[in-house]
């Protein structure tokens, strides 16, 4: 038997989830299809991978209603501080001065996940199918056809819209037919919580060197996100690390402005590498988040863009008649192209040129950041921007809905 939806999800990750619960806000016929179960016990405290989002984002998360699930457990971000090892230049940015409480706010990613399935549990139009696994897409002629292995065993989903929220590695993206242009930076990057002896209270600080950036993240209780970029060859030496070398490491590259790093939590390793969707559409079909774009984390602009991909799909869908509609689609994606192209070639481009180790690059660097910090329409952009507001955002990340 085959069962009718209007709207498919494949992917119940971050993006994926957010864009169902905004679906199922409005009311409309969509089927999530999750391949884990729901998680639901509570997050460690220091086994966690940090997440920066973007005042924008955060806003969207309000209008989802999840956020009253995770504010609690979220640290306001209130300044930025931003340098590189051995210039002088460096650029402050300071959310009082852009006349907001905080730019952003950092959050254990699985304090975020376990918001998304309290929020998701209170769900009632949207169907799930968790655990599941996609076993073939197949093109008809309205739509799409997807056989799934459930606890229920096979089934068939046919939709008239299919959304790949299915990671880097899409299936969907493979159904489609798209193809990726992918980049490896020949970096790992290491992620971990640990306790500063000076609170950052509220900062967040990156760092540049020609061994890559580290960043360290305000958390609640006085803790800090570590993130600590490597080489890619250097990725096996640094997981052998005991917990005093690491940090020893950690405070060479990062410095001493929050005094002594201490209490390292348990260490997750990611390879760097970047995918970009030649395009984000098909027939009746749309990639969102890593499916449609897997960017470099400087900046940790990842789930930001992909939060805008959701919403900016959801709020295009809604209401339509037709929500696989060529014509809506290709709106959707003219309407992502300027926020989507402008991150990728901001990370990108950062990361080569922040960590490039030639030295007649330094005075450049540091006039750049200086400028960026001190010239007021530089700055106002860079805030701007870096607070997720950048082409023509979705209604629902705005400060204001009209």
């Amino acid at each position: 038997m085959t069962e009718r939806t209007d709207i498919l999800v494949i992917g119940g990750g971050l993006v994926g989830a957010s864009l169902a619960i905004a679906l199922d806000a409005a009311g409309c016929d969509a089927t999530l299809v999750e391949a884990a179960a729901p998680k639901r016990e509570p997050p460690p405290r220091y086994s966690e991978r940090n997440l920066a989002l973007a005042r924008a984002t955060v806003n969207g998360l309000r209008s989802l209603g999840v956020w009253p699930h995770a504010e609690a457990a979220a640290t306001p971000i209130r300044r930025i501080h931003v340098s590189r090892v051995g210039e002088f230049g460096s650029a402050r940015l300071d959310a009082a001065e852009a006349g907001v409480d905080a730019v952003g706010w950092t959050l254990p990613a699985r304090e975020l996940g376990h918001a998304l399935q309290l929020r998701l549990d209170a769900c009632t139009a949207l169907r799930r199918r968790a655990p599941a696994t996609v076993r073939a897409l197949q093109p008809v002629e309205d739509g799409w056809l997807a056989r799934i292995d459930d606890a229920d065993g096979e089934r068939e989903l046919h939709a008239r819209l299919l959304v790949g929220a299915d990671g880097t590695a899409s299936m969907v993206r493979d159904a489609l037919g798209i193809e990726a242009d992918t980049h490896d930076y020949a970096q790992t990057l290491f992620v971990c919580t640990v306790t500063p002896e000076r609170p950052l209270r509220g900062c967040a600080y990156e760092r540049f060197s020609d061994d890559g950036p580290v960043a360290l993240l305000p958390l609640t209780d006085d803790r800090a996100g570590l993130v600590m970029t490597v080489a890619a060859d250097e990725a096996e030496r640094v997981s052998a690390l005991d917990d005093e070398a690491y940090i020893a490491l950690a405070q060479q590259r990062f410095g001493w402005r929050a005094g002594r790093l201490r209490q390292p939590g348990m260490r997750f390793a990611h390879p760097i590498r970047r995918a970009a969707a030649r395009r984000v559409v098909g027939p009746r079909a749309v990639l969102v988040g890593n499916a449609a774009q897997t960017i470099h984390p400087i900046g940790a602009q990842g789930f930001n863009l992909g939060l805008r991909d959701a919403l900016t799909l959801a709020e295009c869908v809604i209401g339509a008649a037709d929500p696989g509609d060529a014509d809506l689609l290709h709106a959707y994606a003219e309407r992502r192209a300027p926020d989507r192209e402008g991150v990728m070639a901001m990370s990108h481009g950062l990361i080569r040129l922040a960590c490039l180790p030639q030295p007649w690059l330094g005075p450049l660097r540091s006039l750049g950041l200086l400028s960026g910090a001190l010239v007021p329409p530089l700055r106002d952009a860079l805030v701007r921007h870096g607070m997720g507001f950048r082409g023509q955002p979705p209604r629902a990340v705005l400060e204001q809905v009209p």
